[in-house]
């Protein structure tokens, strides 16, 4: 009887898990809707007139306006990228631009350093204001004074010249005893010397 209720148990489980097999619902597929617009990309032609950067170095300075010294570098341009062109500065040296990332997405080439596109009729447009220099603090005189020492004025010694230049004489070698010489009176005074001295060996002796 138990072997009974065994076989049937194990055939009630073999046809549950065939069925938990075999019912096991597909998944299902959801459909997306495609994009139907085109997406731009950075590398895309510009239209109309435009530049192309052509120098031999490997980038161009963009500034806010038609000039090196009055208006500071905002960017710059790789050799070989575009840009669209959009006006002359009067002088025809430089080029502006669109450059987008700026105040008001514009910026300025100097003409020399790019080529523009072929039959491209730039307007001349008149350049932008130029920035406002910072100012440069000033110091207070006043303040400045109360700092500064108080130098007194002093006299400059005088100058005093000096006496009149003194060459002084010397007197003859000559000595005044019988108009002698001296050179002569040391010989004679040498000579009685060497006599004495000669008779004092020879009396020692």
């Amino acid at each position: 009887m138990q072997s009974f209720l065994k076989s049937i148990l194990w055939v009630f489980l073999g046809v549950a898990f065939g069925a938990l097999i075999f019912n096991v619902p597909e998944p299902q597929k959801v459909a997306a809707q495609q994009p139907t617009g085109s997406v731009p990309t950075v590398t895309g032609t510009p239209v109309g007139a435009f530049i192309t950067v052509a120098n031999t170095e490997p980038q161009i300075n963009v500034r806010s306006g038609p000039s090196s010294f009055k208006y500071p570098a905002i960017g710059v341009l790789f050799n070989g990228q575009t840009a669209p062109a959009l006006g002359r500065s009067p002088g025809g040296d430089w080029i502006q631009i669109r450059y987008e990332g700026v105040p008001g997405n514009i910026g300025w080439i100097y003409a020399p350093l790019v080529k523009l596109s072929p039959n491209a009729n730039l307007q001349i447009l008149e350049p932008p204001p130029t920035p406002t220099p910072p100012t440069t603090p000033t110091i207070d005189p006043t303040l400045a004074a109360a700092f500064l020492p108080q130098l007194t004025p002093t006299r400059l010694p005088t100058f005093t010249p000096p006496g009149p230049l003194v060459i002084p004489t010397y007197e003859s070698a000559r000595m005044r005893t019988g108009g002698v010489p001296l050179g002569l009176a040391i010989i004679l005074l040498a000579l009685i010397g060497g006599f004495g001295a000669l008779i004092s060996f020879l009396r020692g002796r």
